[in-house]
């Protein structure tokens, strides 16, 4: 598997557009055309300079950040923003008319950056980089048309979005299927400690990718829970059973966090717990991802994933656990999907 490594010494018959603040409808010629028109840090270099290379979002608005048609392929977005709007603000992408997104998700778990604060990651298709760059290379095929926007929540404006979506037009391939990413928060229960990650998805495509953002609610272990796909009519027992928690993301032994030591923080390629933040006063927060990329899910009609919450009781028997999770479920499908679950609003995305 090459990863496009070896695509790269191949001519293809496609156009490289951007979509940028300086170039927001990415027409060809057509950045850096803003005229400061004697104002602002390029007042005295006038047009062709750095006038234009951010926008704001004003609150309780829905800002479209790129109309493109098709047909075409996402290529590489990279944005920076207030973390204030990780969970304040809500991407979307809209595929080929549809007037259901196949993509909402709170900015930042878009970009495995949970809790409403800025994490380093430095995995294959999403990566972030000091201070807050950013950055997703998921491929995102599309048909006819495709539409991002961010909607700000917040009650107040968000002053600074710096962004560029980088694209090419060019054939899609009939087989192309559809990004699709979901979030769900959920705080588990001692009756029922299972997480739903993703359920109702009808339809043929693969599963590509899981981000959680984990709050702990108790003190000891946390991650003895395992993660289940239950596949094309599966009801009671899974297809695919993993054997905990730490071990679905890449990790073994309680991340290391034994006899009183910390976890071991890490991000690579395809898996990584960038994420563990703990002190005086405050519950443990965790961030992790894994990539399905070189081990895709494929189902044929249907798709339900779940994760446990468990932990240990004293005298070596699991323990149900009341933790909040949540989590963004990144898949491809081809259309139509159903309906997604109503996107909790503000004040039940927010973490205190």
């Amino acid at each position: 598997m090459s990863f496009g490594l070896d695509a790269i010494a191949h001519v293809v018959d496609e156009e490289s557009r951007s979509i940028s603040a300086e170039n927001p409808n990415g027409a060809k010629g057509g950045g850096a055309t803003a005229d400061p028109k004697g104002e602002g840090p390029a007042r005295n270099l006038g047009p062709g300079w750095k006038v234009r290379p951010w926008i704001p979002l004003p609150a309780g608005s829905t800002t479209t950040l790129a109309d493109i048609e098709g047909p075409g392929t996402i290529r590489h977005i990279w944005l920076t923003v207030d973390p204030k709007a990780f969970r304040g603000c809500v991407l979307r992408i809209h595929w080929n008319g549809e007037s259901r997104p196949s993509v909402e998700v709170p900015l930042g778990d878009f970009f495995a950056n949970g809790h409403g604060v800025r994490s380093v990651v430095n995995s294959l298709p999403v990566a972030v980089y000091p201070i807050g760059g950013l950055n997703s290379y998921w491929p995102m095929p599309f048909q006819q048309h495709c539409r991002i926007s961010i909607e700000n929540q917040l009650p107040e404006d968000i002053p600074f979005l710096y962004y560029q979506v980088d694209y090419s037009l060019g054939p899609v391939a009939a087989d192309a299927a559809l990004f699709h990413a979901q979030w769900r928060r959920s705080v588990t229960t001692r009756e029922h400690p299972e997480h739903v990650l993703l359920d109702g998805v009808q339809g043929r495509g693969h599963y590509v990718g899981t981000y959680i953002a984990w709050t702990q609610m108790s003190d000891g272990w946390w991650g003895e829970g395992e993660v289940k796909f239950y596949l094309d009519g599966d009801t009671d027992h899974p297809t695919i059973c993993g054997t905990g928690t730490e071990d679905y993301f890449g990790g073994a032994w309680c991340f290391g966090a034994l006899n009183g030591a910390p976890p071991q923080t890490y991000s690579g390629p395809f898996l990584g717990y960038p994420q563990w933040t703990a002190g005086a006063g405050t519950v443990p927060k965790h961030g992790l991802y894994r990539w399905h990329i070189a081990d895709p899910i494929r189902f044929r009609s249907d798709l339900r994933v779940t994760i446990q919450a468990l932990g240990w009781w004293p005298r070596w028997e699991f323990q149900p656990l009341t933790d909040d999770i949540a989590s963004v479920a990144y898949w491809y499908q081809a259309t139509p999907h159903t309906d997604f679950p109503s996107l909790p609003g503000l004040a039940a995305r927010y973490e205190r």
